[in-house]
This record gives C-alpha cells, sequence and structure tokens, in this order.
C-alpha cells in the first residue's frame, strides 16, 4: 500500500466517522469488481470499505486525503484490501496529477464527501468545533501555516463580513465582524471559546434562542474560507468528469447550499455545454455534452438516518454519468 505518511506517525488512531449517505452513495457509483475508483475525500474510510469490498482482486482503489490522522486511520481499516489499494495525501483538486503520476488516465468512479468530517469535529485541539475551548486552527492539511486565528485577527472588517455573509450565510455577518474587529483590538483571539463569546454578544440573545448555536455559520465560514473549499470544488469537477471511463460516475455529496450549488452547475454544464442561442436551429459551437445528470434533484437522507446521525440533516448526494 502506498503511503505518505511520516515514519514517526505509523501507529494508527480513532478516527470515528458515520459516512453518510452510505448506501446511496455505493449503488449511486455502479461499481464494477474490475474496475478502478477514486475517494478524493478518504476519511476515516467509511465509503472506501464498502467499495473495496465490491472490487475483486483485479479492481483498483485509490484514497486521497490531505489530513494526516486521516491516512493513518484509513491505512489501518483498509488493511484488508491492501492489495489493491493506494493512499495518497493530498488535496483532491491534485486527483486528476496524482492519478496520471501512478499511470492511471481512466477510473470508473470517483466520490467525494465534502465538508468537516465527525473525527475533525469531535477532536476539539483541532479547532474546528465551537463546544469546546481550544486553539483557533480548523486547518484540515495541518501541513498548511495559516490557521483560522489568522483569519480572525489579520483580515479587515469589510473582509470578514464577506465570507461570513456568503460562507455562513448569517443575517448577523456585518455585526459579527465588526463585534471580532473591536475585540481583537483589545487583545487577539486566539481560541475558539474567545470566538464564540465575541459572536454571542454580536447577535440578539432572542435570536439565539429561536436559532442552533450562534457560532454555527461563522465556524462554517471561517473553515470553508481557510481551507478553499469552494475554490478547490470549483476547479476541480471538470477534470474529474474528464478522466472518468464511459458510463464511469462521479457522486458528490455536500453539506451547504453554495456547496450544492457548484455541483448542481457544473453537472449541468457538463451534460448540456452547447452555448449557442436558443433560436439557432443547428449547434454551431461544437461543445458536445459529456454525460448526463443521474439526479435531477439531489438524494436526501431517509428518516431513519437523519435519527441515527443528525449531522447528516444538511446532505445532499448528486451524481453525474460520463457517456
Amino acid at each position: 500500500m502506498e503511503s505518505d505518511m511520516r515514519s514517526d506517525m505509523e501507529s494508527s488512531i480513532e478516527f470515528h466517522h458515520k459516512s453518510v449517505l452510505l448506501e446511496e452513495t455505493i449503488n449511486g457509483l455502479q461499481i464494477k469488481p474490475e474496475g478502478i475508483y477514486v475517494d478524493g475525500t478518504l476519511g476515516g474510510a467509511g465509503h472506501a470499505v464498502e467499495v473495496c469490498r465490491r472490487l475483486s482482486a483485479k479492481g483498483r482503489f485509490i484514497g486521497i486525503d490531505q489530513d494526516q490522522d486521516a491516512i493513518i486511520a484509513a491505512s489501518e481499516r483498509l488493511k484488508e484490501y491492501k492489495d489493491r489499494t493506494t493512499i495518497i495525501r493530498s488535496n483532491y483538486c491534485y486527483m486528476v496529477d496524482e492519478l496520471a503520476g501512478r499511470g492511471i488516465r481512466r477510473v470508473n468512479g470517483i466520490l467525494l464527501d465534502l465538508g468537516v468530517s465527525s473525527y475533525q469535529l469531535d477532536r476539539a485541539e483541532r479547532g474546528f468545533t465551537y463546544r469546546v475551548d481550544a486553539p483557533l486552527d480548523m486547518r484540515m492539511d495541518q501541513r498548511q501555516k495559516r490557521t483560522a486565528a489568522d483569519i480572525v485577527n489579520g483580515y479587515e472588517e469589510r473582509e470578514l463580513y464577506r465570507i461570513i455573509r456568503d460562507y455562513g450565510e448569517d443575517k448577523f455577518a456585518k455585526n459579527i465582524a465588526r463585534h471580532i474587529v473591536m475585540e481583537r483590538e483589545k487583545k487577539p483571539i486566539l481560541t475558539t471559546g474567545e470566538l464564540t463569546e465575541v459572536i454571542r454578544r454580536a447577535i440578539p440573545a432572542k435570536m439565539q434562542a429561536l436559532g442552533g448555536h450562534p457560532s454555527k455559520r461563522t465556524f462554517q465560514a471561517i473553515r470553508i474560507e481557510l481551507n478553499g473549499e469552494l475554490d478547490v470544488l470549483r476547479d476541480s469537477l471538470d477534470g474529474m468528469i474528464d478522466i472518468l471511463d464511459t458510463g464511469g460516475r462521479i457522486c458528490v455529496i455536500t453539506f451547504h447550499s453554495l456547496e450544492d450549488r457548484i455541483v448542481k452547475t457544473i453537472f449541468r454544464k457538463n451534460e448540456n455545454p452547447c452555448t449557442c442561442p436558443g433560436n439557432f436551429p443547428v449547434c454551431v459551437c461544437g461543445r458536445v455534452s459529456k454525460g448526463k445528470v443521474i439526479t435531477r434533484k439531489p438524494i436526501l437522507p431517509a428518516p431513519r438516518e437523519l435519527e441515527e446521525n443528525p449531522r447528516s440533516k444538511s446532505a445532499k448526494l448528486r451524481i453525474f454519468e460520463r457517456t
């Protein structure tokens, strides 16, 4: 099994992650036993195990993740299938190049399970959660130098407002940004607890009582900005569709309306790329469809999954098939 793990981090760690829309995604991939499948967000290997179980000895699975903890845990969980598995520490935006470097130009299926994992949320020291006081980190790849604290303490007020408004979709974005700037003028905001207290002061108590946790949207916004999540998704999907073999499918699970919109738009554009005016009798732009959208409406978690795994609440699955 290939792995870019550092030798001093060989030991396995717990990486609990309840895979969302597991059955729907595996069914959507229509796995061929001798096919090649790629998981660009390997995480705890929940989806990966189910893919590998369906592969024959001639099949091949490639798992990609930028999180070292995920790499270690997934390597342990997939050791039963090490003869057909390759694990790469990288961002999925480099998928096409990573595969080409290993002689793979076509694959039969690709899976992306976006957002933050349950493990990352549950490990307080990673700084993704607002429920425990910890350093403001939020890096999905800990080799990255910049942290959430750099954004909170370094961005101008208008930049903070923009990301909280756009990525957090919080109607109190302007007030939250103003309070952050006011607080950091006294001293740097360095922990999740300190940021949460600032956010609480920026949102009316009545609104806090009606909605969910007041920090949820701001933390989401900062995490998306820090890790460039929307840009990576937007810049990667076309290339992934290009390397799908005929009949190959890409399944993408999103947890945010902006992510879902990007996937929906790019899938539709690849299905119908023609730019000719509607009144043209024939296409003259020369752009040819690459496939078809399987999910006209996204697949949502079933009631039982929602009950068993509350974190699946905002999940949406979209599928595209290459022709």
